[in-house]
């Protein structure tokens, strides 16, 4: 979910909506996160137990995984997507565990998981750009990792993948005002956070938050969810949150690129000596990097999103076409 307003809170006037009706769509939010969203899965929660053992007893993941018919086909189909770059076909979830190793099939369980719920509130078509954005973020964010050599890099594919979870909750209910033919929210109004605030009475931030509190995630994963707007509010790992912050600010750039006529671009912009000058947030989300390092970083950006782009729009073609199969 993409637009080329996001991130621009002087976009938007603040009296478009009143204070009451943004009231009311805050309380039935906090319903549908209340009632409408279910808690994780229970086998989620034992495989997060068994996949995080010394020693993974791989036939009792498997048994685990079969329990859900729907998921164990849609692990398979990630798996042997493009989106991962496996070698050779996986035709079974032990195959799948020894070939993607077991942080990633944890990643990919609770994936699938997420997706199968949002699938059925919000329609396919609306959900690809979110997922695109999400996967390539992950993908992004587990390379930004490496290069900052932070220690815990399936934790930030993890946090890359699932940053903008909130905003799953706020498409449901607008999916639901529209069929009241009740007022739609303002263009542009998806990852911008005083646009969100204004219609929705809160942002995806906070619905994200407590959506990983209400679902038990670690608090690090918590700082993610909320702050990775503004990550110097981060309280437990904002180095993790500096790391997805990174990933998500390139991603709109890119977006944002796109959607503007090249004459007045203004992404990438070069020195008087020609060279590529590093965006601001480099400096801001990653203070630990040095400048030489966030240059390099930020070529490696560019590079890899060229790389993986194609790759991502691949594996989300293969995985939606298997899900409306299943």
């Amino acid at each position: 979910m993409t637009s080329a307003l996001r991130n621009n809170p002087g976009s938007f006037a603040t009296n478009v909506f009143s204070p009451e009706q943004a009231e009311k769509r805050k309380q039935r939010l906090m319903a549908i996160l209340s009632q409408g969203l279910p808690t994780l899965p229970h086998y989620v929660l034992d495989l997060n137990a068994h996949l995080g053992n010394a020693s993974v007893d791989l036939k009792k993941v498997a048994n685990i995984i079969r329990t859900d018919p729907s998921l164990s086909a849609q692990v398979l189909r990630l798996c042997n997507s493009a989106l991962f770059g496996l070698r050779r076909r996986v035709i079974s979830i032990e195959q799948a565990a020894v070939l993607l190793g077991t942080e990633r099939l944890r990643t990919l369980v609770l994936t699938c998981a997420v997706m199968q719920f949002a699938g059925k509130r919000v329609p396919q078509e609306q959900l690809l750009p979110f997922w695109q954005h999400s996967f390539l973020a992950a993908l992004l964010s587990e390379r930004i990792a490496r290069h900052a050599d932070y220690f815990e890099k399936e934790q930030a594919y993890l946090g890359g993948l699932l940053h903008d979870i909130g905003q799953l909750p706020l498409w449901i209910l607008t999916l639901e005002e529209q069929a009241k033919n009740r007022p739609m929210p303002p263009n542009g109004w998806i990852d911008n956070l005083s646009a969100e605030r204004g219609y929705f009475g809160m942002d995806h931030c906070k619905v994200g938050r407590w959506m990983a509190v209400s679902w038990n995630f670690m608090p690090s994963f918590v700082d993610v969810f909320e702050a990775h707007h503004s990550p110097e509010k981060a309280q437990h790992d904002p180095y993790l949150v500096g790391i997805v912050a990174v990933a998500d600010q390139f991603l709109i750039s890119q977006t944002e690129a796109q959607q503007t006529p090249v004459a007045e671009s203004s992404e990438t912009p070069e020195s008087h000596s020609g060279e590529i000058v590093e965006p601001e947030y480099l400096a801001k989300y990653l203070p630990q990097l040095a400048e030489t390092e966030r240059h390099t970083l930020f070529e490696t950006l560019q590079t890899e999103y060229i790389h993986l782009l194609p790759l991502v729009q691949i594996g989300l073609a293969a995985a939606t076409n298997g899900q409306s199969d299943t």
